[in-house]
């Protein structure tokens, strides 16, 4: 029996002779909170996971099924499968219902680390909006299918038929077709239908601020763009002419690796394409701003009316998924715009981290605007050529939680904390190594990919001298300043690399072998060689 890698959709406990039917429920919550998943029982928690057989639930699961669907209110389905190591129990927990939030006794709980934790406002104020009313579907007075462009309806059937393999859809009338996707209703036509088909006239009469400026500047500093265009058309009309407007200005780098030569683009087509994606799905329509693309030689920065969607940060956009309006969403996930599994900021990451450059950035983002900026500039060649090697060297598929992990530790950056988890999966594989102890730990790439770019002198400058050169060093600068004493922070000045509590945990190792001594307290107190003459 395979047993898949432990995340946010699958749940691995031993529980060898009991499993608390209270636990059980807690870890439904926050799996059903988290967009369903599955419990596995019997089956090791640390990796490599082994098949250890369980007892919780024997003879009860139909009762358990029971008091299940009594506690959450949702049905879970429980699944148990023999092995030779024991029986293993999988409880196949749904998603919560749209808008509210599962619980146990008052408690929205959702995973963390090892164990479950409660679910920040922000999380829960998300779930709460689901129940808003989608702008994108509210009908407009006074447009009808005429108001809507043909050639933009048969690119969104074709589209839709690819991506599902329906040849049905090839048959279907106009609106027909868009009745279907319940874009239009016996009611008129849908705020998304004229987004994605109106006419420029139907556009400028119900719904002007569903446009998209492109402006283009030769240099940062320039106030006035070089050139701008307006698309002011349903779009599906002009999302190649807005991707071909930035492709005229698109730099080629051309990157050597090993005996073979390829060329990466400043703005990568997916990216910027999965960019737009995002602008016409989640802006405000009810705000009267338009779309802006603004490009630079080395930079692409996209804006958008309205701030984030309710629950979506800067800091968990890659993880969160939530549509401002979800008519439009839907509509583009037919026709396989945007991945079903919405996975449109991943690749976002992904792709950008793959090209040595700089990771999506969302700075400058308020309650009233997202300006999403896109890096063209390659920052170092050499980590191009270390993810190449690593795709090589591992039969493991690097995620973007992954790519993200190595992005901050070769930028000698703080991991996001929703990817901490990830630093022990890359420390298994070899691919970063681990640097020091406690609160003073550090992570580096491992040394095989310095020194595969034949660069090991910059894997030992990242990775610093060894704990007995540190204590010579700093024993040094102390004997050499033994009549007026070394401060502290002068004592740091000499392992720059290493953190305070590093090195005060340094300077505690020489005093407890009495090579050191200080005087004085805090900020004034000094160091001195040798054992403290006042000790017996």
């Amino acid at each position: 029996m395979a047993t898949p890698e432990e995340d946010e959709r699958i749940e691995f406990k031993e529980a060898r002779t009991r499993f608390k039917f209270r636990r059980l429920v807690e870890y439904c919550v926050a799996l059903g909170n988290e967009g369903g998943g599955r419990l596995v029982l019997g089956v090791s928690d640390a990796r490599p996971r082994k098949v250890v057989g369980s007892q919780a639930f024997a003879g009860k699961i139909e009762a358990t099924k029971a008091d299940l669907i009594q506690e959450l209110r949702i049905r879970v389905e429980v699944d148990e499968f023999p092995h030779p190591n024991g029986r293993v129990l999988v409880f196949k927990v749904p998603s919560r219902p749209r808008g509210i939030p599962l619980s146990d006794k008052g408690r929205y709980l959702m995973r963390g680390g090892e164990g479950l934790i409660p679910m920040t406002p922000d999380q829960l104020q998300a779930i709460f909006a689901e129940s808003i009313p989608d702008y994108s579907a509210e009908i407009i007075d006074g447009v009808t299918m005429s108001d809507l462009d043909g050639s933009a309806i048969e690119h969104f059937r074709r589209l839709w038929t690819e991506d599902s393999g329906n040849s049905d859809l090839r048959t279907r009338s106009l609106e027909q077709l868009l009745f279907d996707a319940h874009l239009v209703s016996d009611a008129g036509v849908t705020v998304a239908a004229l987004v994605l088909f109106g006419t420029r006239q139907a556009l400028s009469r119900h719904l002007a601020q569903a446009e998209i400026i492109y402006e283009y500047r030769s240099q940062d500093s320039s106030i006035r763009s070089q050139q701008r265009m307006s698309f002011r058309s349903g779009f599906l009309l002009v999302q190649d002419d807005l991707w071909n407007s930035v492709a005229l200005r698109n730099d080629a780098f051309h990157f050597q690796s090993g005996l073979f030569r390829r060329e990466i683009r400043a703005f990568d087509e997916e990216v910027v394409r999965e960019a737009l994606l995002n602008a016409v799905t989640h802006r405000d329509y009810r705000a009267p701003g338009s779309v802006f693309v603004r490009q630079f030689p080395h930079r692409l920065e996209v804006e958008s009316p309205g701030g984030f969607p309710a629950g979506i940060t800067r800091e968990n956009i890659v993880w969160r998924r939530e549509a401002r309006n979800r008519l439009l969403a839907e509509t583009f996930e037919r026709c396989g715009l945007v991945e079903r599994s919405g996975q449109g900021m991943d690749i976002m990451f992904k792709r950008s981290i793959e090209d040595g450059k700089l990771p999506p950035d969302f700075s400058g983002t308020d309650d009233h605007l997202v300006r999403l900026t896109l890096s063209g500039h390659i920052q170092d060649a050499r980590f191009i050529e270390m993810l190449e090697s690593l795709s090589r060297e591992t039969a493991e598929e690097v995620s973007v939680d992954d790519l993200i992990v190595l992005d901050h530790i070769h930028r000698e950056m703080e991991v996001p904390e929703q990817v901490e988890r990830r630093k022990q999966f890359l420390l298994e594989l070899g691919i970063i190594e681990r640097v020091g102890r406690g609160r003073g730990t550090r992570y580096l790439l491992a040394r095989r990919f310095y020194k595969h770019i034949d660069e090991p002198g910059a894997y030992t400058r990242k990775r610093g001298l060894d704990r007995d050169t540190n204590k010579q060093l700093l024993l040094m600068h102390i004997g050499d300043n033994r009549v007026v004493g070394s401060r502290f922070r002068d004592l740091h000045q000499v392992l720059p690399s290493l953190s305070k509590y590093q090195v005060q945990t340094l300077l505690r190792e020489l005093k407890e072998d009495r090579q050191v001594h200080s005087r004085g307290v805090t900020r004034a107190a000094r160091w001195y060689p040798g054992p403290d003459p006042d000790e017996n």
